[in-house]
């Protein structure tokens, strides 16, 4: 592949060894550019001196990173600069390209208006209403701001966000695949997993409350994990899996039940179906983009989730397994690549269009 980027720096507050979408995302992403002989570098937390993040004890935000996350990229000369998140590094990088009069993009990942709302005891729509206007602030110097699916784009478009682009996500199905399915032990079928972090945004108790037949798995962490775990004593927590033991999971079980509806992918959601098992979510974004673009079906969408759950276990899993198929990593490493911007040259929204228009289709394309 040529016309890309030599060096990329990409800039985020969630990285190793953090376990979430965020991370496993980024960590495809630079396998493949490092692949392709792209020389690329993540400015981590794992760089610096941190503090718990609150709400969040396990993840780390870094401390004081100005100085040397400045020294850093100065060095590294980056011939395109990708900030992935809104916290302490992605601020700070913010900060150091616009007084270079560097352009760079962003990435929108997490709804942290609805999570800070959640936890808040403020009124929830103004609550909102206020994190994203912060969060427009932080992404509106951006040359391009990617969203990880089509109704992502518009919904952030109609909240007043610019520029925004698509780029979307895949999935490892060498190492996730239905050749590890097994007969659970002590559970009988048919088993409801839900795979993810364990917190009140993720809206676990949606599926834990459901009448289902079978039994219900969780796996996963979080600070919710004791809460749930005393409240639902019949369903089998297995705490934060993950290589062969989380694909044997996901294997194992007869439907996923993706119950969010604040997530702006689900990565998840691919995990499972790359592994042969169906999904079952509410049709929000995420679920809607993935699961509705299938035909035939690869699970169930419904406002009604147990209707959904249901429906989902008399999906044929090989189609599941084929759809999955679809979602290379290399072709969403590709849409990355068309969406950056050099940091030279293009310091302003007119330079920047003319180099995406000549520049950006085709590599989308590639």
């Amino acid at each position: 592949m040529t016309g890309w980027p030599e060096r990329v720096a990409i800039v985020s507050d969630a990285w190793h060894p953090q376990i979430n979408g965020v991370v496993r995302s980024l960590g495809q992403l630079v396998r493949e550019m490092r692949a392709q002989g792209i020389e690329v570098e993540i400015f981590g937390p794992d760089r610096f001196s941190t503090l718990p993040c609150p709400f969040y004890p396990e993840i780390r935000l870094a401390l004081w990173p100005k100085r040397g996350l400045h020294r850093m990229l100065r060095d590294f000369k980056p011939d395109a600069l990708h900030i992935a998140t809104e916290g302490p590094l992605g601020l700070s990088a913010r900060r150091w390209a616009m007084r270079q009069r560097l352009a760079f993009t962003t990435s929108f990942h997490t709804r942290f208006p609805e999570y800070v709302a959640a936890r808040l005891p403020f009124p929830r729509a103004l609550t909102e209403r206020l994190v994203y206007r912060w969060m427009r602030s932080f992404h509106r110097s951006a040359s391009a701001v990617m969203a990880p699916t089509p109704s992502l784009i518009g919904e952030l478009t109609a909240r007043g966000f610019a520029n925004v682009c698509l780029w979307t996500r895949g999935v490892d199905t060498a190492g996730f695949h239905p050749g590890l399915r097994d007969e659970p032990s002590g559970q009988p079928r048919p088993v409801f997993l839900y795979a993810g972090r364990l917190a009140v945004e993720k809206n676990i108790e949606a599926f834990l409350n459901l009448d289902l037949p079978g039994s219900k798995l969780v796996v996963g962490d979080g600070p919710d994990r004791a809460h749930l775990e005393r409240n639902y004593p019949d369903v089998s927590f297995t705490g934060m899996l993950s290589g062969e033991a989380l694909t044997r999971a996901y294997a194992s079980a007869d439907v996923l039940v993706f119950p969010s509806r604040t997530d702006t992918f689900g990565l998840v959601m691919l995990e499972a179906l790359a592994c042969g098992t169906p999904v079952a979510a509410y049709p929000v974004t995420g679920p809607r983009d993935v699961l509705g673009a299938a035909s035939p079906p690869v699970g169930g969408l419904d406002e009604d989730l147990r209707t959904a759950a249901l429906a989902a276990l008399t999906v044929d899993r090989a189609l599941c397994r084929r759809f999955a198929e679809g979602f290379s990593w290399s072709a969403a490493t590709k849409m990355f690549l068309g969406n950056l911007v050099p940091t030279a040259g293009l310091r302003n929204r007119g330079a920047v269009r003319k180099y995406k228009n000549a520049r950006v289709l085709t590599g989308v394309q590639a």
